[in-house]
């Protein structure tokens, strides 16, 4: 398993102001909304897409990722594509939940936030004690035969991927496809319906390790923005929407760790 251990953190005298600025937001939140991306993933180990170390940046096999995870490529190569997915997206039980998602199912606990909105597909939200989880791109916990729908959990499909068996329908012999939003295909209707209404009428949205590129999930925070929430953003890198933000924090385990601290003396 890969660790990615780089520091963004600044130093206390930046830190601390902003941090005590956040604190009063979320004290004074009543409606707040929470939004995470693959920097979350990363403090588990988990690869990012458009990162430093992100799987975007090197082609597999002599292939582009993005390719792979499209529905003209899985159609025409679905083995392919469990092959490249196998070493990651099969190998979840090997990751933990770091400080963010441990962080957030506290606040759910202590009643601050109601639910979490992620782009994430590796399910670490739940393991860390998080409910009311919407997995905006989908997620691996269930499959289904592209012929019939015939429904399969990941614990029935993960260990035929790690054995490098195509998974095929036990009832129609159709090949199975993880429940996750692959590039051409649209994202969930109610998911998105459910994210329109609580960020619009949200009074402060967390973004949490997302670069905001990918629409339209990325929309989310700027729908809460227009409606006048306050946004904090905690990523390594800028976004799109930094200009617009409230607070602007780079270190997602700094900003966290403090969080902890502070709810668990609360």
């Amino acid at each position: 398993m890969k660790q990615f251990n780089d520091s963004y953190a600044e130093s206390s005298e930046v830190f601390r102001p902003k941090f005590e600025k956040l604190v009063k937001l979320i004290e004074n939140s009543n409606r707040m909304t929470v939004f995470t991306g693959a920097g979350v993933s990363t403090l588990s180990g988990i690869p990012d897409f458009r990162g430093k170390h992100g799987v975007y940046n090197d082609p597999w096999q002599g292939m582009e990722v993005e390719d792979i995870i499209s529905m003209t490529f899985f159609r025409r190569e679905p083995g392919i594509f469990y092959k490249w997915a196998k070493d990651v997206w099969y190998r979840l039980e090997d990751y933990e939940p770091n400080i963010v998602h441990r962080t957030l199912a506290l606040m759910q606990k202590k009643g601050l936030l109601r639910a979490v909105y992620t782009q994430n597909i590796d399910m670490l939200h739940q393991r860390a004690g998080s409910v009311n989880v919407y997995e905006v791109h989908g997620s691996p916990e269930f499959h289904h035969c592209t012929r019939c729908r015939a429904r399969y959990t990941y614990s029935e499909i993960a260990p035929l991927v790690l054995r490098d068996e195509l998974p095929i329908c036990r009832k129609c012999g159709g090949v199975i496809k993880p429940d996750i939003i692959f590039y051409e295909e649209s994202l969930n209707e109610d998911v998105l319906n459910t994210a329109w209404s609580e960020f619009s009428s949200s009074d402060l949205c967390l973004v949490l390790g997302s670069s905001l590129t990918v629409q339209p999930a990325a929309s989310l925070p700027m729908l809460a923005r227009r409606n006048g929430a306050d946004v904090v953003i905690v990523n390594a890198q800028s976004t799109p929407q930094d200009y617009s933000a409230t607070l602007l924090f780079s270190d997602l385990k700094q900003t966290f760790e403090a969080l902890n601290e502070y709810l668990l003396n609360k």
